[in-house]
């Protein structure tokens, strides 16, 4: 007992120690806190500020090709060709030709009709079976004649007609039928224009012959009431 009161005397008898020890751990707690905040102060200085990520570049998207529009089909469809095998036909087949080609280039531009012309020898026979296969082709079968032969067929090509008779789609009926003739002066089968195989020769005959055609296409497209400019 004498010795526990001796140890605990100098603790309770000396104040001004536990006030030194209290001091000292108060100055030591704020210098801690004083480090504390002095080393946070400095990490927010040195913290750099960080830059905002790029935007990334949203790819543009490829346009979309147009669908391909699907060709409409005719309402009305134009064969033209030629009997090239008569049996009194002298011709050079380049006056079939030249009928074909004209009588084909009016029936296309004058309508909105779709033309197939063909270089290849047509009969009545195989023009009528052409046009009963469907039911909006006309067929235009087209003879080269001369009211008389002269002992020379030279001197007949001034003299040449071109006949023209349109088969109906379906039936292969006659349509619209008549004649052309090589002068557009013309009264009638009288040709008024030059006449005679002289000046421009084959050639020359060719052109008139081509026109001679073109009359042809536009007298088919009054007949059968097609004369509608095409439209694109």
């Amino acid at each position: 007992m004498v010795l526990q009161s001796r140890c605990a005397t100098p603790s309770s008898s000396n104040p001004k120690m536990n006030s030194r020890n209290t001091i000292r751990a108060i100055c030591i707690c704020l210098a801690v806190l004083v480090c504390s905040l002095s080393a946070h102060a400095q990490s927010g200085r040195r913290q750099q500020r960080t830059e905002p990520a790029a935007p990334v570049p949203t790819p543009t998207p490829e346009p979309t090709p147009k669908p391909k529009t699907e060709e409409k089909e005719p309402d009305q469809i134009f064969v033209v060709g030629a009997d090239r095998n008569t049996t009194y036909s002298v011709y050079p087949s380049s006056f079939f030709d030249a009928v074909v080609v004209g009588c084909a280039e009016v029936l296309s531009r004058g309508s909105s009709a779709k033309v197939d012309r063909t270089s290849k020898a047509v009969d009545r026979g195989e023009a009528i079976k052409r046009a009963k296969q469907d039911n909006k082709t006309y067929v235009v079968f087209l003879e080269l004649s001369a009211p008389t032969m002269g002992s020379s067929a030279n001197n007949s090509y001034d003299q040449i007609e071109v006949g023209y008779t349109v088969f109906a789609p379906g039936t292969g009926k006659v349509a619209t039928s008549g004649r052309a003739y090589q002068s557009s002066n013309r009264a009638g089968p009288v040709v008024v224009g030059p006449t005679g195989t002289g000046g421009g020769g084959a050639l020359y005959r060719e052109q008139i012959l081509k026109r001679a055609g073109e009359q042809a296409g536009e007298r088919i497209l009054r007949s059968l009431h097609l004369d509608t400019p095409r439209t694109n």
